[in-house]
């Protein structure tokens, strides 16, 4: 390559630095991409998280920029609907927008590979992995990183992209050298994950183009189905559920009482050695910034902005950063300096709202899902886009199948709540005055009583929803 092109350090071989490198490698730089792990494509087993990804629209974007969408979305499989599992065994689906909008079960290991794989093919990219990063300096590009026989390499780039998960190498050294603000927040609940075979004729044991939960109000389990016909299962509770669980008596007498269905396809044994073979592990949420350093340095994905999976945005809001980015290095003509500090204006507002929303969601699909009133709301908020497709675009569409900024999609959905809390005040007023009028006049007979008596009804059950807000 010619000597005046641009050296990019990505640290970090995830998804969100797999998908980096392609992107960077397309605007003709020269990339190094260093990952602490060995190389998972040599692995048999790949220690860390493995909660199925919920592919959606931010992330195919982001896919389709470097002509990986279809390869991705080929071996997936379609969600259209929540499908919920009550404790007497009955079964309801929620669907996520309209019946022909889903989002997608895709492998984070198999998609981490393919990504590796197709970052190889570019020209200019190199991987290097068993390369911890021990040191960088911010100003100057300068790091330090040590291979797995502990020999140091010492190399320079001019721009360092972090993209090394919640608990940043890259981070660390920012909040070393600048004034950076950082708060990161452990939910008490963990998460454990389980194995759900193919039945006997090899086929998924339950249905397959749904998410399937369990919502048991303090807790929760879900499972999104693989192309083998198993299910990903994951367990979401408070550690301390988790620790009251002692001996397989424990596990089997809350598996009948919470999660009866699931416990013959799960089958009692397998359960059981996966449950006391493995632990709990922890949740938690990055809030940070800026996500820059001058011109020399950036962080994305789970570095700037980790968040806990329940709205299942983690991968799409990280794959969305590298493709603004990329936007933004075609506005500035690939001036660094500029396009970090865009990048962070725009980008951070953002982040911080779907951490906040993703922190909500796991309270709607452990309890709200049960609520009567929230399907009403859904039902209130299904109609009115129907009716008005453009103008009313209900929260969960708004993130998941539009690239509507996530901070505007949150401020959406409050206008619509005061929309509602001031339809549902004129309606109650109203119908007050009208069963006023008539009971003045004595005419109110008994169908028109019981019009009014369930309009009221109906207005007040309207107005008890609103406070759900996002």
């Amino acid at each position: 390559m010619a000597d005046n092109t641009k050296r990019i350090a990505v640290v970090g071989g995830g998804l969100v630095g797999a998908l980096n490198a392609c992107y960077f490698s397309q605007r003709g730089f020269e990339v190094d991409l260093y990952e602490r792990r060995p190389d998972i494509r040599t692995l048999e087993h790949v220690r860390g998280r493995s909660i199925n990804l919920a592919l959606s629209c931010r992330g195919r974007e982001a896919l389709k920029g470097v002509g990986m969408e279809e390869m991705v979305t080929a071996t997936g499989i379609p969600m259209y609907a929540r499908m919920i599992h009550n404790t007497d065994g009955t079964r309801k689906p929620i669907l996520y927008g309209k019946k022909d909008q889903y989002i997608m079960s895709v492998d984070r290991r198999k998609l981490n590979e393919d990504l590796l794989t197709e970052a190889e093919k570019h020209p200019g990219v190199r991987l290097h992995f068993s390369h911890k990063l021990v040191s960088c300096n911010v100003d100057t590009g300068e790091m330090h990183f040590k291979d797995a026989s502990g020999k140091d390499l010492h190399t320079r780039s001019d721009l360092i992209v972090g993209c090394d998960g919640a608990y940043s190498a890259v981070r660390q050294q920012m909040m070393k050298s600048m004034r950076f603000d950082f708060s990161q927040e452990y939910i008490p609940h963990g998460y454990m994950e389980l194995h759900m075979p193919p039945s006997a004729n090899g086929k998924h044991a339950m249905e397959t183009n749904y998410l399937h939960i369990w919502p048991r109000n303090a807790y929760m389990m879900i499972a999104l189905p693989n192309q083998d016909g198993s299910f990903t299962v994951t367990m979401f509770m408070p550690f301390e559920v988790f620790e009251a669980i002692q001996t397989e008596e424990d596990l089997m007498r809350f598996f009948k009482e919470k999660f009866p269905d699931s416990l013959p396809l799960l089958g009692e044994q397998a359960l059981k050695e996966t449950f006391f073979n493995n632990k709990a592990l922890p949740m938690v949420s990055v809030k940070c910034g800026p996500y820059h350093h001058k011109d020399k340095l950036v962080i994305m994905g789970d570095a700037a902005h980790a968040m806990v999976p329940f709205y299942g945005q983690g991968m799409n809001c990280g794959f969305e950063d590298c493709l603004i980015f990329n936007d933004i290095l075609d506005q500035t003509n690939n001036d660094f300096g500029e396009a970090l500090k865009k990048f962070t204006a725009y980008r951070n507002v953002d982040a911080r709202a779907m951490c906040d929303l993703a922190m909500y969601n796991y309270i709607e699909m452990r309890a709200s899902v049960n609520s009567k009133l929230f399907l009403l709301r859904k039902k209130v908020d299904n109609f009115l886009h129907w009716l008005l497709p453009d103008r009313w675009i209900p929260l969960y569409t708004m993130v998941s199948f539009t690239r509507t900024r996530y901070h505007k999609c949150i401020n959406g959905r409050k206008k619509q709540d005061m929309i509602l809390e001031r339809g549902a005040v004129l309606l109650v007023l109203g119908s007050s005055l009208f069963v006023g009028v008539c009971v003045w006049r004595g005419k109110l007979g008994d169908l028109a009583e019981k019009i009014c008596s369930k309009a009221l009804e109906s207005a007040n059950r309207l107005y008890e929803i609103l406070p759900l807000s996002y």
